[in-house]
């Protein structure tokens, strides 16, 4: 048969090419870059805001609706435990506690009186009843009386500092009015909430670094005190308080603090970042299996866990030693050959984490 020579030489170039890849090889091998997985110590670090608290605080107010007649503070001032801190007493509670112990004493005399004549049969033991309960009437009118008194005079509850005094001499005051306030800010609570799900790596005792802009970034130590007993329903979170010490009095209740918390130390598998293959919600990597005739690449998915800068945790689906994969991903399939160009240097040693308020603390001295 014959045939236009175009059509000839179109047939002549189709035979020549399937000749040629079918001389080709079905599954070359491709050049790639590999990296071991490594191990490397790390803690998840939790950053939030939080809310400084002094270590007590209360709103001093008068029991009893009274004149105030004596204010023994000064804004701002320092007092101790028991310190009298306004008095509203008068002449009349004083006099009526004097008149109460006296009325006391001379019931006592009376008991002893009457007690050393019983003894010696001059005198009833219905007597000595009716002294008895005479004595005890009195003593129970005179620490009614005396209570009523403490009502009239404010005392420190604890150390602490004294706010802005809201009361002068003479003004009457009532159950509920704000004194002052006193702080007890020797060491300072912080309440900060976490994402619930950190909960497992929250324990009492973990270590924090904290600072506020207030005070030009200055950082502060502590440790995790207490965490809620119940998780926010609506943010999905759990809020955790520490403890500062505040020997120099800086920080002052209300503060807004930036907080980083440590948790969760763990020896991670790390991988570079560029070893991943995402795939929608999933994430995969080509592990590299040694056979006899050379080295093939085995899809696999994996679980990772934090990342760092350059590189991923993985929680599950690579072990420490296991090489990856790193470049040349685009060209490799699931079964394919492999030729290794180089092997880098594994993450672990060069990884960097973050810059976090930690790293602004002073290095201590080794």
């Amino acid at each position: 048969m014959n045939l236009p020579r175009h059509l000839l030489s179109g047939l002549c170039a189709l035979v020549f090419v399937s000749n040629a890849c079918a001389q080709a090889p079905a599954n070359a091998a491709v050049d790639v870059i590999v990296q071991a997985a490594s191990v490397k110590n790390l803690t998840t670090t939790i950053e939030a805001l939080g809310t400084l608290r002094a270590n007590e605080s209360i709103t001093l107010t008068s029991n009893v609706t009274k004149k105030v007649t004596r204010i023994n503070f000064e804004d701002g001032q320092r007092v101790k435990k028991d310190d009298v801190l306004v008095e509203t007493t008068s002449r009349e509670e004083s006099a009526l506690l004097q008149e109460a112990r006296f009325t006391a004493d001379e019931a006592k005399k009376q008991l002893d009186r009457v007690s050393a004549l019983v003894k010696n049969g001059a005198a009833s033991e219905s007597l000595l009843d009716q002294r008895v309960r005479e004595y005890e009437a009195a003593r129970a009118r005179y620490y009614a009386t005396e209570s009523r008194l403490k009502d009239l005079v404010i005392l420190a509850p604890f150390n602490g500092v004294v706010g802005l005094r809201n009361v002068s001499v003479g003004a009457l005051v009532s159950p509920g009015d704000p004194i002052t306030t006193l702080n007890d800010d020797s060491k300072m609570k912080l309440d900060f909430t976490v994402p619930a799900v950190y909960l497992r790596s929250l324990t009492v005792g973990l270590p924090i670094v904290t600072q506020s802009g207030d005070l030009g970034g200055k950082v502060f130590e502590g440790e995790v005190y207490s965490i809620d007993n119940q998780i926010d329903e609506v943010t999905r979170s759990i809020k955790v308080r520490a403890l500062l010490d505040n020997k120099s009095h800086e920080l002052k209740q209300g503060m807004l603090m930036q907080v980083d918390l440590k948790a969760g130390a763990r020896d991670a598998v790390l991988i570079s970042e560029s070893a991943l293959v995402p795939l929608g919600s999933n994430n995969f990597i080509f592990l590299v299996k040694k056979e006899k005739d050379g080295f093939v690449v085995e899809r696999k998915q994996i679980q990772i866990g934090e990342r760092l800068a350059g590189a991923v945790e993985v929680k599950s689906g690579v072990a420490v030693g296991d090489k990856v994969v790193v470049h040349g991903l685009q060209k490799v399939r699931a079964g394919q050959r492999i030729n290794i160009l180089a092997e880098e240097k594994p993450i672990a040693e060069h990884v960097g984490e973050a810059t976090h308020l930690s790293d602004l603390l002073p290095k201590k001295k080794q």
